[in-house]
């Protein structure tokens, strides 16, 4: 496996494996990434930020199994975001979530004071991962929060 940054032939392999990963556990609901407008080209969503990037890990064979995002929060130049963190199913539980939190932390602290997130209760192991990487769980979310379905929220000095 390796971690690469996305191009734009990765955009339909990163879609379905989001939605597929969000159908499984009923998070197929507005509030959610299922439904953000960049879900079908995450390249470009990225390139078009600044102090912003989408990662993907690959096999061998060049086959996307995951990604992972950070992007600016929208209303404080300190906070940055760690957005869709996504593995494919065949491929969890195998490190690959580690190795793109890394990436993308890296990356988050070069650009950022804190990296937040936004995800729910039922993504047991997702969030014990958070946990682990140092990430500490909040009451509420920060203001100009965008996904509202979300209940779950987690801050990280960087």
């Amino acid at each position: 496996m390796k971690i690469r940054e996305i191009k734009d032939q990765d955009n339909k392999k990163m879609e379905q494996i989001i939605k597929r990963s969000l159908e499984q556990v009923g998070l197929d609901i507005p509030g959610t990434a299922y439904f953000d407008p960049q879900l079908g080209n995450l390249s470009a969503f990225y390139k078009g930020k600044s102090n912003a990037n989408y990662w993907v890990a690959v096999t061998e064979e060049d086959e996307v199994i995951g990604g992972v995002g950070i992007g600016p929060f929208v209303g404080d130049s300190t906070v940055g975001e760690l957005q869709k963190l996504y593995i494919s199913p065949a491929h969890q539980g195998k490190g690959v979530s580690k190795e793109l939190m890394r990436v993308a932390l890296d990356f988050a602290k070069e650009h950022y004071a804190y990296c937040y997130l936004e995800t729910s209760h039922v993504l047991e192991i997702a969030n014990s991962l958070y946990s682990k990487f140092g990430f500490r769980e909040l009451t509420e979310p920060i203001e100009g929060s965008e996904h509202g379905t979300m209940d779950t929220w987690y801050i990280k000095e960087l």
